[in-house]
């Protein structure tokens, strides 16, 4: 089989190239012109210089190909002019989408989010089925992955295979940006993650995320969005494995909402508004805390053969690759 894949210097996007290429797919892989080719390393395929702002630049790429898989996005919580955001991950997800049609691509797999899905504060757990509006979403990037999310199934809806991947937090290796997931990591292996929240998440080993890339190109079933997640677990609990990973001390205070927002609202102003660097807490993390991020994966489990593995070991590999590539001690 002939994959066109996209984001594969990417976290998630890497893996899920190592996946194909481990089951005999070949691969041609979507770079630009700035991209950092570190992570295809010992990854077999043809890489093709192009931008899915500029869907023209596809076009000789997506030729002959069996299947498209879709793992790009621009995934930041604060970004200066948010536009580029909405470009990168909704237009860019429409631009491709018609270029795979125009070129009789068979297969299209899109890699979302559980971002687009609507929770709660009460830590119900959520599935495809819960009903969620773009009113639920907070922050740009979660509007404009629930956007691009929509142009996917209104393609399916209009006809082309199309298939859905939501995976919740990945965790493993290779996260060189780092995701903002991993740079709780960091944090925490720098010691500069004094207190926590009371908040909830969902972490997946990303390698089954990527493995079940895979088996969706065969098995997904056309327009059917699946939740690919590990564990459901609150935001103490993820840094009291750390702590016993790696025997910093977890951290015992918690802060109040209040708090949180204040602390950010300041971050934002001055890191980022004054000084023009990113900023280390935003908003719009601290809205998205508000709710604990649990879901079920049953539904991929039943028809992508997806297994909810623990998630310590990938814990582990995601400590020991930080570690060994300088960014913490």
């Amino acid at each position: 089989m002939k994959v066109f894949l996209t984001g594969a210097t990417g976290f998630v996007g890497h893996h899920v190239a190592r996946a194909l290429a481990a089951d005999g797919a070949k691969l041609r892989l979507l770079v630009r012109k700035t991209s950092n080719l570190a992570n295809l390393e010992g990854i077999k395929g043809e890489t093709y210089v192009g931008d899915l702002a500029e869907p023209e630049s596809l076009r000789t790429a997506l030729a002959g190909c069996d299947a498209v898989m879709h793992v790009a996005a621009d995934y930041r919580l604060w970004i200066p002019d948010p536009k580029a955001m909405y470009r990168a991950n909704v237009e860019g997800t429409r631009e491709l989408l018609r270029m795979a049609r125009e070129a009789g691509v068979p297969r299209f797999v899109y890699t979302s989010s559980v971002a687009t899905m609507h929770f709660r504060r009460d830590g119900l757990v959520i599935n495809e089925d819960t009903p969620v509006s773009l009113g639920d979403m907070v922050g740009h990037y979660k509007r404009s992955k629930f956007l691009a999310e929509r142009v996917a199934i209104e393609a399916a809806e209009a006809g082309q295979q199309v298939i859905i991947l939501n995976p919740t937090t990945p965790i493993g290796p290779n996260d060189a940006k780092p995701t903002p997931t991993g740079r709780i990591f960091v944090d925490f292996l720098n010691r500069k993650f004094p207190a926590y929240m009371d908040t909830g998440l969902n972490l997946v080993d990303v390698a089954e995320v990527a493995r079940t890339h895979v088996t969706a190109l065969t098995r997904g079933q056309l327009g059917r969005r699946y939740i690919l997640g590990g564990e459901n677990l609150t935001l103490k609990q993820v840094l009291d494995k750390m702590a016993a990973i790696t025997g910093i001390p977890s951290p015992t205070v918690k802060i109040p909402f209040a708090v949180a927002a204040a602390y950010a609202f300041f971050e934002e102003w001055i890191t980022g508004r004054i000084r023009g660097r990113e900023p280390r807490a935003t908003l719009e993390e601290v809205r998205m805390g508000r709710k604990k991020m649990f879901a079920s994966s049953a539904h991929a489990q039943q028809e992508l053969g997806f297994r909810l593995l623990p998630v310590y070991p990938a814990m582990r590999s995601a400590i020991e690759w930080f570690r060994t590539h300088g960014y913490a001690p």
